[in-house]
């Protein structure tokens, strides 16, 4: 799976094509491209077999950079042309976080489902109102978690999961730093009440893949912290955040996010999971094994009682996409039930209103 593997805003991960359908049975058109994951969003829906129409973005920068890549596509002249589009079936968006949730209704209300970047809200109003918006249209609100549904590393624990490699889960522990780069950064992304704030944001990743991996439908954040250690010239900013969860079924989760991924790495972020069960546990290194001479991140350590082994979960494939494309024209629920997409959503919202501000 090829990556640009510097630069997290920019990261796009292109794996092999694996269609669900055939050209034309799934369109999907982008709209508000505002972050750099709408590219993968995009590949794995194309790979998935999905046929991109249209795309709509106010800045032309933006939308003749997305054409470059996507040379097929066709360029809406207002967002309107993307909802009233009979053919489009789901439109994705990587919009300013704040406007994800709100432009989510629009789309929903003009009757096609929705995928958007993560975080998916900013406050809990945006998350009550999509709620009701989904019962009231029977539409998808689906949520690109990118660092487990765009990870062939944590498709692979998935299964090892589900094969009872390490028997009951009871505790996942998850590390999320990030490179910063604040210079090639927008406006908005320093201005919390657009970004949300750091657990809101990267932490949402972390929420959703310890809902998962530990097969919890219910939890309670019991306290969160959030602290601007070094960028003084962006007071809005949060740049280090910790947060424990305990979920419903018992097992525990606690997640470190930040921005001081040092330039000596040569990757954006060590993103690392760690999942301990009652026969073992499992490790995943996303994205880089440091201080090797690996190539390429999806690396997966597992130990249990007959093992310690290393995998490469290259090939493992990143079966969400299509299983999402499947539930859309199916209407059903295999690549993630709306309840969980909103609880992983609830709950980084609840982690960033509940936290101490230590520095």
């Amino acid at each position: 799976m090829k990556v640009d593997a510097s630069n997290g805003m920019t990261y796009a991960p292109k794996g092999k094509p694996a269609p669900v359908v055939k050209p034309g049975e799934f369109v999907f058109s982008a709209a508000h491209l505002d972050h750099g994951h709408i590219y993968g969003m995009c590949n794995a829906l194309l790979e998935a077999g999905g046929t991109l129409k249209y795309v709509y973005d106010r800045d032309p920068n933006r939308v003749a950079q997305f054409v470059k890549t996507y040379p097929q596509v066709q360029v809406a002249l207002t967002e309107q042309q993307v909802l009233d589009d009979k053919e489009t079936h789901m439109v994705c968006s990587a919009h300013i976080t704040s406007e994800r949730g709100p432009f989510g209704l629009r789309v929903m209300g003009a009757g096609k489902d929705y995928f958007a970047d993560k975080a998916p809200f900013t406050t809990m109003a945006q998350l009550n109102a999509a709620k009701e918006m989904v019962k009231a249209t029977g539409r998808k609100y689906m949520v690109y978690y990118g660092e487990r549904i765009h990870c062939q590393a944590a498709t692979l624990a998935g299964e090892m999961i589900q094969a009872g490699e390490i028997g009951q889960v009871v505790h996942v522990e998850g590390f999320g730093p990030h490179r910063l780069m604040a210079h090639a950064r927008p406006a908005w992304f320093f201005e919390k009440d657009k970004y949300g704030g750091i657990l809101c944001d990267i932490g949402s990743h972390q929420i959703e893949q310890y809902l998962y991996f530990a097969g919890e439908e219910e939890a309670q954040v019991t306290y969160s912290r959030i602290g601007n250690y070094a960028n003084p010239d962006h007071p809005g900013l949060d740049d280090f955040g910790d947060c424990n969860i305990v979920g419903e079924k018992g097992t525990t989760n606690y997640f470190r996010v930040d921005w001081f991924t040092p330039d000596g790495l040569r990757t954006w972020g060590d993103g690392r999971t760690l999942i301990i069960g009652t026969k073992g546990y499992i490790e995943l290194r996303k994205y880089v094994n440091v201080a090797t001479d690996m190539e390429g991140g999806d690396h997966v350590y597992l130990v249990n009682g007959q093992k310690e082994q290393y995998y490469n979960a290259d090939g493992a494939g990143c079966p969400f996409f299509g299983q999402l494309i499947l539930d859309c024209l199916n209407r059903t629920e295999n690549a993630m039930t709306q309840h969980h997409a909103f609880k992983a959503a609830e709950l980084c919202l609840q982690a960033q209103e509940k936290a101490i501000v230590i520095k």
